[in-house]
């Protein structure tokens, strides 16, 4: 079962369409998942926050300097309005671990050693390409791929590369 609080840090790349033009952006995230809220940092290559995007069981928020914070109930389509292109935020909860969710929406782990790409639920063909095995009690993915064809932002192609990846305890 996927970790109800987590905290994650890497690289992300992301490729794109806007106008039919291919954009691309680089830069770092940060992931901060407890079992009520989930907060998601991204940042150019610089460190500069890009935007960051805080989800909680009845809505999510979004929020860029200068600019008034977004709100919305569904995370995925509040990203992808305010950044011109998707973010799986929903699926990435258990992704990022390791996990698929099915149709029937069960959770299943992922083998350690699985890089065969696959079709989620949503439409994205993901692929965990390496994993972090230093741990073999608790291996956990180092980079994902994902890609999707969308109506707004044409071919999207996001790699994420886990560098930091820390579970927390239920405090008691």
């Amino acid at each position: 079962m996927p970790a109800a609080a987590i905290d994650l840090a890497g690289r992300l790349s992301v490729r794109y369409q806007t106008n039919g033009h291919d954009e691309a952006l680089h830069g770092s995230f940060t992931w901060v998942q407890r079992p009520d809220t989930t907060i998601i940092s991204l940042l150019s290559p610089l460190g500069q926050t890009l935007a960051v995007i805080t989800i909680t069981p009845t809505s999510a928020a979004i929020e860029q300097s200068g600019q008034a914070i977004r709100t919305a109930a569904e995370p995925d389509a509040l990203v992808a309005n305010v950044l011109g292109w998707p973010l799986p935020i929903a699926g990435l909860r258990d992704w990022l671990q390791g996990f698929t969710i099915d149709a029937l929406n069960h959770r299943t782990a992922v083998a350690s050693n699985d890089i065969t790409p696959f079709k989620t639920t949503d439409g994205w063909t993901l692929q965990y390409a390496t994993w972090d095995n230093s741990d073999p009690a608790h291996p956990h993915p180092k980079r994902i791929d994902m890609t999707r064809n969308t109506a707004e932002a044409g071919e999207v192609a996001i790699r994420l590369v886990i560098d930091s990846w820390l579970p927390h305890q239920a405090s008691t």
